[in-house]
């Protein structure tokens, strides 16, 4: 099975690669990944550039250029599962990828890449800043609360220096509540 997942995202990040979409847009930070991306020579370099590539051109609107970056970062996950930034491109990949489905009413999709999202085992960032909120915030939004139950109980066994908000967000769910994610929307490639 997992041979025949690998052998699906290098399929997709080759037809990613060999059809590149737009990338002339009127998002700067956008922008700015794509140079920081066009600059990466190694597939390391463009391990850790396909991070705010994906995430950005999500928030630009570029649906295309945001599954053909998350398809070639997923093809490269494998080399990179030791890497300091493997828990930040599980992360990034899979809110990309759950945003793009969320944006395509496939809400079971978009809850299930909110899931494997925070299974990459975190990272120096994850770890003490802690996760992106932009796509459990969007699935609440829509009406999708139990993906959001999971993903905020997942995120526990890494964020350690949440200050208590997990299990506030959880307990306003408890409760019938929507949390305030506050400011974690993003991890430093969007606008805040």
């Amino acid at each position: 099975m997992k041979i025949k997942m690998l052998m699906v995202l290098v399929l997709a990040a080759a037809a990613a690669c060999s059809k590149q979409p737009q990338q002339v847009s009127e998002d700067k930070d956008f922008n700015a990944a794509v140079a920081e991306l066009e600059k990466a020579v190694t597939p390391a370099d463009r391990f850790y550039a396909l991070n705010a590539a994906e995430v950005t051109a999500m928030d630009a609107g570029n649906i295309d250029a945001a599954r053909a970056y998350a398809a070639e970062h997923a093809a490269l996950l494998p080399k990179f599962a030791k890497n300091w930034n493997y828990g930040n491109a599980v992360q990034d990949i899979n809110q990309t990828l759950g945003r793009i489905a969320l944006r395509e009413k496939n809400f079971a999709a978009a809850g299930d890449y909110l899931i494997k999202s925070a299974q990459g085992g975190g990272s120096p960032q994850l770890n003490s800043f802690g996760p992106n909120f932009q796509l459990a915030k969007e699935l609440l939004e829509a009406g999708q609360r139990e993906p959001v139950r999971q993903y905020l109980e997942l995120c526990g066994k890494f964020w350690k220096m949440d200050r208590g908000s997990l299990a506030h967000w959880l307990e306003v769910m408890k409760a019938g509540g929507t949390p305030d994610f506050h400011d974690h929307y993003t991890r430093g490639y969007e606008k805040k």
